[in-house]
């Protein structure tokens, strides 16, 4: 089994029988499940009493018929992206989805929270994790929780330049965490556990945003761009004409092209180093 955690919350186990990824022949891992806030809920907080939702248009706008599912972007998120890429199902479901399934289970679900540290009604990802591991047997994957401001910043705050102790604050969270992969990988020296920082390369799409097929990376496509996030992006805000050309969708979380071109480059930079294999 292999498990795969990057600095935006986030903890995978991933794996594919015909997956895009060129994998070795005898890599076996069946599912991706994800912890941590709004950057990898997939539609959670749907069904918990918190303000911090987006089940309302215009997010989703882009996914299978428009209809908005839960996610913080106008599409597909990170866990659905490494789930295509590794070729185990084409979008991943919410834990907390009222039409989830076993079966579902089995090839991974979501247990991120939307404001996740913020909102006290949102910090329960473990114990969903617990109730869902007891389902399917799988109480030997250790819980790896959710660290309140540690989205790396995904949003405005490094693309406006504003306050340099939040950036500092997201180094050393993600410095902090690292230490925190090495203590664990001792106690489970049956798994392997891969520490993948995402800081200097999100800054490097808003630095170099042309190399990689970026127009705008100082604005979301929702609203003005500047504040809008969850309800203050709804059906009255205006939207950007071409998404695909901006790197957020409102003023904290990625659009679908810019998640897919962080999830490529993690790809491309890391499966020789997770699985010994190139891409």
């Amino acid at each position: 089994m292999l498990y795969v955690l990057y600095a935006v919350c986030v903890f995978f186990s991933v794996c594919s029988s015909e997956a895009k990824v060129k994998l070795p022949a005898n890599v076996v891992v069946p599912a991706v499940f994800a912890f941590g806030d709004s950057i990898v809920d997939q539609g959670n907080n749907n069904n918990i009493g918190t303000p911090i939702k987006c089940n309302f248009p215009p997010y989703g706008k882009d996914l299978m018929d428009g209809t908005p599912t839960g996610r913080f972007s106008n599409a597909k998120t990170p866990p659905d992206l490494l789930a295509e890429e590794l070729g185990i199902k084409g979008l991943v479901p919410a834990y907390l989805d009222p039409n989830l399934r076993d079966e579902d289970l089995k090839t991974g679900v979501s247990f991120a929270s939307g404001g996740c540290g913020y909102d006290p009604l949102t910090a329960s990802s473990m114990e969903l994790f617990k109730l869902g591991a007891r389902r399917i047997g799988l109480m030997g994957i250790p819980p790896i929780g959710c660290l309140p401001m540690q989205r790396t910043l995904l949003g405005g705050i490094i693309a406006r330049g504003c306050v340099e102790e939040h950036n500092e604050a997201a180094q050393l969270a993600n410095t902090k965490m690292a230490v925190a992969i090495d203590l664990l990988s001792k106690t489970l020296p049956k798994s392997k556990l891969v520490f993948i920082d995402i800081y200097d390369l999100v800054t490097d799409f808003i630095v170099n945003h042309k190399k990689y097929g970026f127009e705008e990376v100082k604005k979301g496509c929702c609203g003005s761009g500047n504040i809008e996030v969850g309800m203050l992006c709804n059906k009255y805000s205006a939207t950007c004409e071409d998404d695909t050309k901006y790197l957020f969708w409102d003023s904290f979380h990625p659009t679908e092209k810019g998640y897919r071109v962080l999830v490529d480059q993690i790809i491309k930079n890391n499966m020789n180093k997770i699985f010994k294999t190139t891409v």
